[in-house]
């Protein structure tokens, strides 16, 4: 038996999940928090509900990696660092390099490190922690689990631009997607739901947090997904402001007097989607409060978000001739009821009927939401991008033994 560490480093954050493995029992699960700033936060859950936590200044992710094992043997949750066997790490972009996961040598870091144009607020992030968890456990096992992988079988006529094809050859500009771990997660269980044989299968499933994308699944392989050659576009998000013209940008920053393009890229990315329609917040749950209390501004940036939506799942109805079953995961897709029936309710003509009663009552569960009639299942499945992530580190680690 071994224990792997599944790991999804933020800027300033690191969120790990230490595993039983084969047995993929949880044995524990925390966070660090505001890493590099004051009063960082850094939390342990373990045991039947026993929980650690402290506040304490934490300068790097190394010396958050170093606390965090350091304290697994403190808690007597390991005994030893040996015990760890093996490290997963979730990397969001893996460009046209990673097909799959992959074992973590220098090489392939520099990748991840090179690839950070294509995911900037991520990659960088994911690199930190690589590093801080090879210099304190240099001789096991790390494993790169990247966002872009699930996404690396959509077929050319759904990821090429249409821009001349030499930009394409040249640097590799395409859309390559995002939340793949997710979307590879929550698919293969709704397809345990279907009960048919995986490649006859058609799935659409809605990754919708504070980020969100929307990915056809068929057969068990992405064929196409909402996000392009960087998480901004497709739907909108909370602070993103998924698809424009391209032309807006240009139009835009002659208007506000804004010269520097990474300007104008970051507010779409961070002051755009939800935040910028409604002017309350990123929050879906902010932005509800003020839609109840008639807020004209809050309810149309929940329509506008619940549209983008539902063009999409449309779109990819059409793109797979049809579908079996949708998936609502992550925060919002698992947790906001009325946001799964303000998407789903004006399509009826696609044979979706919800049953209002159970959507209700659904937050956080896995659980089929639609009524016994429904032409097409609609599921609520949790995701769990760390579970994958322990599994492909159990799976690399097979194959070099």
């Amino acid at each position: 038996m071994s224990k792997t560490i599944a790991i999804n480093a933020g800027s300033s954050s690191l969120k790990w999940q230490l595993y039983q493995m084969p047995q993929e029992s949880v044995v524990a699960k925390g966070i660090v928090e505001r890493i590099g700033l004051k009063d960082s936060i850094f939390t342990i859950k373990y045991g039947e509900g026993e929980k650690f936590e402290t506040v304490v200044d934490i300068d790097d992710h190394e010396i958050a990696v170093q606390m965090l094992l350091d304290q697994l043997i403190e808690l007597n949750i390991l005994e030893s660092y040996d015990e760890i066997t093996g490290v997963g790490h979730r990397v969001v972009a893996g460009g046209e390099y990673f097909k799959d996961s992959t074992i973590i040598t220098d090489d392939v870091l520099a990748k991840i490190e090179e690839l950070a144009e294509l995911a900037p607020l991520h990659n960088p992030a994911n690199a930190m922690g690589i590093k801080a968890f090879k210099h304190i456990l240099p001789d096991i096992i790390s494993v790169a689990v990247f966002d872009t992988s699930f996404h690396t079988t959509m077929p050319k006529v759904n990821y090429m631009y249409s821009v001349p094809k030499e930009y394409y050859e040249k640097h590799a500009a395409r859309k390559y997607g995002a939340h793949g771990t997710s979307h590879r997660f929550v698919s293969q269980r709704a397809i345990e739901f279907l009960n048919k044989p995986e490649e006859e299968t058609k799935i659409i499933t809605c990754h919708i947090g504070n980020g969100a994308s929307i990915t056809a699944v068929k057969g068990g392989k992405s064929v196409d997904t909402s996000m392009g050659f960087t998480p901004l576009a497709g739907v909108t998000m909370g602070t993103r402001s998924g698809d424009i013209d391209a032309s807006l940008l240009p139009y835009l920053m002659r208007k506000e007097g804004i010269e520097d393009v990474n300007e104008m890229i970051d507010i779409l990315n961070k002051k755009s989607g939800i935040l910028g329609l409604s002017g309350i917040s990123s929050d879906m749950r902010d932005v509800q409060k003020a839609a109840a209390s008639h807020n004209e501004d809050a309810e149309l940036a929940i329509e506008i978000y619940a549209d983008r939506i539902r063009k999409y799942i449309a779109q990819y109805i059409a793109v797979m001739n049809g579908v079996d079953a949708i998936v609502f995961t992550a925060g919002v897709g698992e947790n906001a009821a009325y946001i799964r029936e303000a998407v789903l309710k004006p399509m009826t003509w696609f044979g979706i009927k919800l049953n209002p009663t159970v959507n209700n009552l659904i937050h956080g569960e896995e659980a089929e939401i639609t009524a016994p009639d429904s032409k097409v299942k609609v599921f609520v499945i949790p995701t769990d991008e760390e579970l994958v992530i322990a599994r492909d580190v159990q799976r690399l680690s097979a194959k070099l033994n």
